[in-house]
């Protein structure tokens, strides 16, 4: 029987503020997982702390509620022991890029075979406003008493320095796009990066639902237009499709330009797509053979007392 979108939904209350960017992420989440059509028992939501932190309570599917900057470290394990399982992970700004910095750039090192989402708002939502490490410097939210004093952190530009092969850009009012986009990173061979730009009705008070629209922009004809465009609409390719150096490098620059457009145009869509680097459990099978047929989730944790993995293959690797 086919899965809907209901199907992926619990009954567990949401307290979000009304307005919130996460109903629309949430809702691409359980649409884009319903399409596809995974199987709930081998699917698992991670999720980190803050108002995404959630996340994994709204979702019907495995969940784990982990720890603050440290998400990307339960789901790659996850992964790892269960190739088989569906990983998402998501996260705040404040999560990932704040504590979880040094997770984040490490995780785009190994291309573990799962997807990232972070809710992206400029602000801690939850701890009652502080400047994010998203927020621009010298922009002052009505949750702070003065200007932001840090230059923020390009999410896009960090994700492709740091390794990750699937690197896009969302926004959660507009949930099919979204969906459609995380339909993409899930079926990506490789690790996935999904940065969602989110209003905070409550804190963030400069780049809300309207200015995102773009209300206050008008053509020469006197007409509203937004300031979120998709970059497949602009004929944009980011796919490397073979694994050369000067190809690489070109996708990877044009991915940099891209995502250092803000202000008046803010594109979203995906700016790096590149599937020729091996995933990491592909490179534990090179040096473990039989990983994807034993891995260790399917080992039995113990025997009379006595640990009944079979290690004997990795202590093979490192004879000298």
């Amino acid at each position: 029987m086919a899965l809907k979108m209901a199907d992926f939904k619990t009954d567990v209350h949401n307290d979000w503020c009304p307005g919130c960017g996460d109903f629309g992420i949430v809702n691409a989440i359980q649409m884009a997982l319903a399409e596809m059509g995974v199987q709930r028992d081998k699917t698992v939501m991670f999720s980190g702390v803050g108002c995404s932190g959630k996340t994994s309570h709204f979702i019907n599917t495995y969940g784990i509620h982990t720890l603050h900057g440290r998400v990307l470290t339960f789901a790659q394990s996850a992964k790892i022991a269960n190739p088989e399982m569906t990983v998402v992970a998501v996260g705040g700004d404040g999560d990932g890029l704040g504590i979880g910095a040094g997770h984040f750039v490490a995780a785009g090192r190994r291309n573990v075979n799962m997807t990232y989402i972070i809710f992206d708002n400029g602000v801690y939502g939850l701890t009652k406003g502080q400047a994010s490490p998203t927020l621009k410097l010298g922009e002052k939210t009505k949750s702070l008493p003065s200007p932001n004093t840090n230059y923020n952190v390009n999410p896009i530009g960090l994700a492709v320095a740091s390794g990750f092969t699937f690197v896009a850009r969302g926004y959660s009012y507009d949930v099919r796009h979204l969906k459609d986009l995380i339909i993409q990173a899930v079926n990506h061979k490789g690790l996935s990066f999904l940065d969602v730009l989110q209003p905070c009705p409550t804190y963030n008070d400069l780049n809300t639902r309207d200015w995102y629209a773009g209300v206050d922009l008008v053509d020469e004809a006197q007409k509203r237009h937004s300031r979120i465009y998709k970059l497949e609409e602009q004929g944009y390719d980011p796919v490397v499709h073979y694994n050369e150096e000067a190809e690489v490098n070109e996708r990877l620059a044009q991915a940099l330009i891209k995502s250092l457009e803000w202000g008046n145009k803010i594109p979203i869509g995906v700016f790096y797509k590149n599937e020729t680097i091996s995933p990491y459990t592909d490179r534990l099978k090179d040096k473990i053979p039989n990983y994807l047929e034993n891995p260790p989730a399917k080992q039995n944790i113990s025997k009379n007392g006595f640990s009944d993995a079979d290690i004997s293959q990795i202590l093979d690797s490192l004879e000298v």
